[in-house]
């Protein structure tokens, strides 16, 4: 049974909250490099001082804004196709997946919009251009990969169906596909059908 908190690590994980919360509000609406620090922690009620405290920066708050909603949509993710099987669907069937996890990337979330992939972009972007990011980037999708891996081999177990690569290169490869579609998709919805997409990752998994 966990310990119940201190009044002082309550707080501290009220303002860690706070100011995520109004990241996501600020940087959704006007973009990463828009924002400032001291706007941040003006609008959740903090000092700057308090931001630089838990997240060593604005890069920090993004990359904790970013794994806050993974961690968000992992579980969205599992509760809906957990519903489709309940609802029929075939649990064997790659598409049941995969149309959640691009509806994870594509779809308007009531929370968050369309803001993820364009924040996820702007990461990349900086992370691109700074070590100590690219670092941390580097290290965070490593983990989503080990995850969808991870995923991906369970659910060949589950069904009977093996995978040809290893679950760390399988995960990999449903990542890029993901990724580069959404950002085609972004631009061009026309262009990218969800059907494409959906099928294209059943056939890599298929190959793979």
């Amino acid at each position: 049974m966990p310990l119940p908190r201190t009044p002082q690590a309550q707080r501290k994980s009220e303002t860690r909250s706070r100011l995520i919360d109004a990241a996501a509000g600020l940087f959704a609406r006007k973009g990463f490099h828009a924002v400032s620090a001291e706007s941040v922690a003006e609008a959740a009620g903090r000092t700057t001082g308090a931001l630089y405290s838990h997240f060593g920066g604005k890069e920090g708050l993004l990359l904790a804004l970013l794994e806050v909603w993974k961690d968000r949509t992992a579980e969205e993710l599992a509760a809906e196709i957990e519903d489709g099987i309940a609802a029929g669907a075939d649990p064997a069937d790659p598409a049941v997946h995969f149309g959640a996890m691009w509806g994870s990337l594509t779809r308007p979330h009531p929370d968050r919009g369309e803001a993820w992939l364009l924040l996820e972009t702007e990461l990349w972007l900086h992370g691109a251009r700074s070590p100590l990011i690219g670092t941390r980037l580097a290290q965070r999708y490593a983990e989503i990969r080990a995850q969808l891996g991870e995923g991906l081999a369970d659910w060949a177990e589950a069904t009977g169906t093996p995978l040809a690569r290893s679950p760390e290169e399988t995960g990999a490869l449903v990542l890029g596909v993901l990724l580069g579609l959404a950002m085609q998709h972004r631009l061009e919805p026309e262009a990218v059908p969800d059907a494409l997409v959906v099928d294209a990752l059943s056939a890599l998994l298929a190959r793979s």
